[in-house]
C-alpha cells in the first residue's frame, strides 16, 4: 500500500537519505529503527507528505502523491494520514474532544459526525470521563491516547508515529504498543513507527534499519 523509490533529501550541503526504497503491506506494522541522525524522521516526513524528496517517488495506495498540487496533497493527506509524534501537540486551549475533532473540521467534515466519531475514539481509548478536560488537566498517557484518537479520526489508512512512547513511563510506553495492534486488527490500518524503543521493535511485524540515510543490509 505504500511504495517509496530512490528518496534523497539534502538539507544544505547534507544528505540525510541516499536512495532510500520502503515497501509496507496493507495492515502491516513496520517499525524504523537506527542511530539518531540516521534519518528515520526525515523519512517518515517525506512518506506522510509533510515534506518533499528532492529525488525519488512516493506511492500511496497506488496513488502518486507528490504529482498532486499543493490543495490536492493537503487534502490526500488528511484523508489517507494519520500522525503521532512524541511531543502530542494538543492545542491547550482546547479540551480533549475538541482536540480530536480538529482534522475532521479540517477535512469539512459535519460537525455532529465528527464529533461523535471523536467521542466514540475517545471512549474506545479509555478516556470517557475526560473528553472535556484540557490538556494540561490530563496525564502523560491520556495526553498521548488522545493525539492517538486525533491521529485516526478521518479513518486514515495509514498512521505515522515518530517516537510514539518516547515520553512515556515504561506501563504506559507498553499499553500504548499494544493498543497500535489492537487498532490494527479492529480498523485494518496500516502502522509506520520511528522508534528507539527495542521492546515495541520486536513486537512489530517487520523492523527496518536506517543506517547512514540508507535502508541497511540484512546480513
Amino acid at each position: 500500500m505504500l511504495i517509496a523509490r530512490g528518496i534523497r533529501k539534502k538539507y544544505g550541503s547534507l544528505e540525510v537519505l541516499k536512495g532510500v526504497d520502503l515497501n509496507v503491506q496493507q495492515q502491516e506494522v513496520v517499525a524504523l529503527v537506527g542511530a539518531s541522525g540516521a534519518g528515520k524522521s526525515t523519512l517518515l516526513h517525506i512518506v506522510g507528505t509533510l515534506d518533499r524528496p528532492d529525488q525519488g517517488e512516493l506511492s500511496i495506495e497506488g496513488k502518486p502523491v507528490f504529482g498532486l498540487g499543493a490543495a490536492e496533497l493537503a487534502a490526500f493527506r488528511n484523508q489517507k494520514i494519520g500522525f503521532v509524534f512524541q511531543f502530542h501537540n494538543l492545542l491547550p486551549e482546547f479540551t480533549a474532544l475538541e482536540n480530536v475533532m480538529i482534522p475532521g473540521l479540517i477535512g469539512k467534515r459535519p460537525e455532529a459526525e465528527v464529533r461523535a466519531a471523536a467521542s466514540k475514539l475517545l471512549q474506545r481509548l479509555g478516556l470517557a470521563a475526560r473528553l472535556h478536560h484540557k490538556p494540561a488537566e490530563l496525564s502523560g498517557g491520556e495526553q498521548q491516547r488522545t493525539a492517538v484518537a486525533r491521529a485516526l479520526v478521518n479513518q486514515p489508512v495509514l498512521v505515522l508515529a515518530d517516537e510514539p512512547s518516547g515520553n512515556l513511563d515504561s506501563r504506559n510506553a507498553h499499553e500504548l504498543h499494544q493498543l497500535f495492534f489492537e487498532l490494527r486488527a479492529e480498523l485494518r490500518q496500516t502502522f509506520v513507527i520511528v522508534t528507539h524503543n527495542p521492546q515495541f521493535a520486536a513486537m512489530a511485524d517487520r523492523t527496518i534499519e536506517i543506517r547512514d540515510g540508507q535502508v541497511a543490509k540484512t546480513p
